[in-house]
């Protein structure tokens, strides 16, 4: 969410940005529901003004003229209820509207209608090359007995999954390596909430625009969340924070849940695209200062390529482009880890900077060396997300043999096991 004031002043700017990022929304609407919630409110306070000041006359006045003002209240009384019962509408339409307007982007962001504008800007690690036919990761995880998709979807329905055995193991030492990499780091480590209210999902931006992609419990009035930026950030909502608090460092810890709508038929095979995944969530709180929070940025960004170097994997950043990241976005990078199965990159990081965005929604400020109370900046970024990033460790681990050769960084969470082999 951005401020009144400034979206007035920067109209043409966010009408711009808006159609950039393909979201449709009236400014020219939200601003006249504006000025006539300004016009209420003078007059309503007019009313106040004037009530105030008739009860400090009152006193004076004689037993008739007091009865004459009190008779006149009443009528003032019930002109001011008439009034707010009409801003109460009013107040809810604008704010629908406020949900909706997107954040400006930084001036690097690349300018495109979807997915094919991003543009790649950074290349690491050399792409195996097999001296025999590689198999892709479903079928090495079925050959060893480590992945059951037939199974998984006799119990779940598509795209549902069972890692077992050895497949479990390296998952879970996958996530433990994940938290000891970024506990080192200083973030604090938080195990969150799955199931949030809607007003974190709001205050994080992802409603409105996600509902398809977000499972709801109707029953109970909640939802799964899809990660655990939503509780990071909604956990300091209506808060203002310490300036020597921040920046506030976390690492969200949860299972995710997505419906992946519109994906019908789409990376039906494996476990590249899953209803049901666990990841370990990087969250930055700063303040709100450009600057500073371009340096957070970079930060998210440098832990997630010493991760994936940790791990032996190439990968390449792409700087996503406007129509392709988002109404809350300032900035974003994703992360592609080269997968053999797809000759080609596929995501499995995603780095943000929302500025002020998502802290406006939650009201999540601090009170600067001055004391003046100013809105966070938040940031957010994957450093893992399983079972997706098993694909390319089991594909180029693999051997002509059908084993997986086991990553150094990750044998010690596996009581120093080497391979992964057919039992």
């Amino acid at each position: 969410m951005l401020d009144i004031k400034f979206i007035r002043e920067n109209k043409e700017l966010l009408e711009k940005v808006a159609g950039q990022k393909n979201i449709k929304i009236d400014f020219d609407k939200l601003l006249k529901l504006d000025d006539k919630r300004k016009a209420l409110i003078q007059k309503i306070d007019e009313l106040r003004t004037q009530k105030n000041q008739v009860s400090k006359e009152i006193p004076k006045m004689s037993e008739k003229d007091r009865a004459i003002a009190l008779e006149k209240m009443r009528g003032v009384d019930l002109e001011q209820e008439k009034l707010e019962e009409q801003l109460k509408p009013l107040l809810i339409e604008i704010q629908e509207l406020m949900l909706q307007v997107p954040m400006y982007v930084h001036k690097d962001t690349p300018i495109g209608v979807d997915e094919g504008g991003n543009v790649p800007i950074k290349t690491v690690g050399e792409i195996r090359e097999f001296d025999f036919n590689p198999k892709d990761h479903a079928q090495l995880g079925k050959d060893l007995d480590i992945i059951d998709t037939e199974r998984g979807v006799k119990i779940g329905g598509s795209r549902s999954y069972i890692l077992k055995g050895d497949g479990a193991r390296l998952e879970q030492s996958l996530l433990k390596y994940a938290q000891d990499f970024i506990s080192r780091k200083g973030y604090t480590l938080m195990y969150v909430p799955v199931i949030v209210d809607r007003f974190a999902l709001e205050g994080t931006g992802f409603f409105p625009g996600a509902e398809d992609q977000i499972y709801y419990l109707e029953k109970d009035d909640k939802y799964l969340v899809g990660t655990s930026e939503v509780a990071l950030g909604a956990y300091h909502a209506n808060e203002v924070l310490d300036l020597k608090k921040i920046p506030c460092r976390l690492a969200g810890i949860s299972t995710c849940f997505r419906r992946e709508a519109g994906t019908y038929g789409k990376d039906t095979s494996g476990v590249y695209r899953v209803h049901q995944f666990n990841k370990v969530e990087q969250f930055i709180i700063c303040e709100n200062d450009a600057e500073k929070s371009q340096s957070m940025f970079d930060e998210l960004a440098k832990n997630v390529e010493e991760f994936l170097t940790s791990l032996k994997l190439p990968y390449r950043i792409l700087n996503i482009c406007t129509g392709d990241m988002g109404r809350g976005k300032y900035q974003m990078y994703d992360f592609e880890c080269w997968m053999p199965s797809r000759n080609n990159y596929g995501e499995t990081h995603s780095c943000s900077n929302l500025h002020d965005f998502q802290a406006r929604r939650l009201n999540l400020r601090y009170k600067d060396a001055e004391g003046k109370v100013n809105y966070c900046h938040t940031l957010n970024n994957t450093l893992v997300a399983t079972p997706r990033i098993l694909i390319p460790l089991l594909e180029l681990n693999q051997n002509s043999d059908g084993s997986i050769n086991i990553p150094e960084v990750l044998r010690p969470y596996m009581d120093n096991q080497e391979k992964i082999v057919k039992k």
